[in-house]
């Protein structure tokens, strides 16, 4: 969705990093955010006793993207008990359920299966699911209907700071918008988005570190190399895929295997630094 839209937040314990319930004024769909250690507070609440479709969030030190595991259940209040219990890595909830008691099981099987499909596919997160959870039968009028509930979610998602279904690829950015950063042994392209800056699929990367690199830059270039992301070809890695960053100076300095300041390195087609682009 691209159109202007209003979105309504409600805090019911009045703290603004707490319990966070979500909804866009003219749809069905609400989200409710559920921090861990809130699960007493929101099991004297009534909203997470109905069927619908939740996302646990958290993050790994051995994982270089941040975690999501998607399921769905008949009570979901239940269910985050569960995984309470037995998941270790997630420390935020997000449940997704219909504001008229309209979704089914057969409703969010399919809604589930759509999310996780697309999870994978945009992969800006790590998805826990090992596998695509079958799709339900529903009639062709209904798929529309929870189409467009699917759509209400990635809004609410993104809108609470969960991104999952924000699509990188660099085939949705205008050519007047890439950035370049190109070296000796390096070369890149890259794009400024809301929540960081990516770097785009097949990039050439150093793969040698000086000696003051940062040691959160090693590890976190080691945990790309692990996890295949980007494989060592001769003197360079490769990017595998689409790859997002917290900021261009960390990218840059992936890129580059040494410290450096990426609002001066990436430039665009023009030779006109990020920083001339969008700071002075």
């Amino acid at each position: 969705m691209t159109r202007p839209q209003t979105i309504q937040i409600f805090l019911p314990d009045g703290n603004p990093r707490s319990v966070r319930i979500a909804e866009l004024t003219n749809r069905v769909v609400k989200a409710v955010l559920v921090p861990r250690n809130k699960m007493d507070y929101i099991a004297s609440r009534e909203e997470l006793s109905n069927v619908g479709i939740y996302f646990l969030f958290g993050t790994s030190e051995e994982k270089a993207r941040p975690l999501v595991y998607i399921g769905e259940a008949e009570d979901c209040l239940d269910r985050l008990r569960s995984h309470n219990r037995n998941k270790e890595f997630w420390s935020h909830a997000v449940v997704m359920i219909s504001k008229i008691n309209a979704f089914t099981k057969s409703h969010v099987k399919y809604l589930e299966s759509v999310a996780v499909e697309k999870a994978k596919q945009v992969n800006r997160f790590d998805t826990e699911n090992a596998n695509i959870p079958t799709r339900s039968f529903v009639t062709e009028s209904m798929e529309a209907d929870l189409l467009d509930s699917f759509e209400t979610m990635g809004v609410l998602l993104s809108t609470l700071g969960y991104p999952i279904f924000d699509d990188l690829a660099k085939s949705t950015v205008s050519k007047k918008e890439i950035l370049y950063l190109k070296s000796t042994e390096s070369s890149a392209e890259g794009d400024l988005v809301d929540d960081g800056f990516v770097v785009f699929k097949g990039a050439r990367i150093r793969v040698k570190e000086t000696g003051s690199f940062h040691k959160y830059m090693r590890d976190l270039r080691a945990r790309m190399v692990e996890e295949g992301i980007m494989i060592q070809n001769g003197e360079h890695y490769i990017l595998q895929e689409d790859h997002l960053f917290g900021s261009p100076s960390t990218a840059a300095a992936v890129v580059l295997g040494r410290n450096t300041n990426g609002w001066m390195k990436w430039k665009d087609k023009d030779g006109k630094t990020l920083d001339e682009l969008k700071r002075q």
